[in-house]
């Protein structure tokens, strides 16, 4: 069953899209993840988040790709590697991450609504 909330709390969370502009591997993961480097505009900046994502994207697919991302969560340590943001994603039928992108190019920075 589903949770429900008001307006007010949706609009705590700040998703804003960003163009990836770097793909990287990420040996240390436990789990198989690339380390993503994000142009989200010029208001948040370049921003790094861990994608658990090879499954379905190579780095060659990912560069230039907008995303959505949650920028106002804090940053998370994942061995090694400080991921700044949350990059989001669904879960196909076999359990793996399909990203969440806009349908059509938007400013990068370009909140949520």
């Amino acid at each position: 069953m589903t949770k429900t909330i008001g307006i007010e709390t949706f609009l705590e969370v700040d998703i804003r899209v960003g163009t990836i502009v770097a793909v990287e591997a990420f040996p240390e993961a436990r789990k198989p993840a690339w380390k993503l480097t994000i142009d989200l505009g010029p208001d948040i900046g370049m921003k790094r988040s861990s994608a658990q994502i090879v499954d379905l994207y190579t780095p060659d697919a990912l560069l230039g790709r907008q995303v959505a991302c949650v920028v106002n969560l804090p940053p998370r340590r994942i061995g090694p590697f400080e991921s700044e943001v949350l990059t989001l994603g669904f879960p196909d039928a076999d359990g793996r991450v399909v990203l969440a992108m806009p349908a059509q190019p938007v400013p990068n920075g370009a909140r949520l609504f």
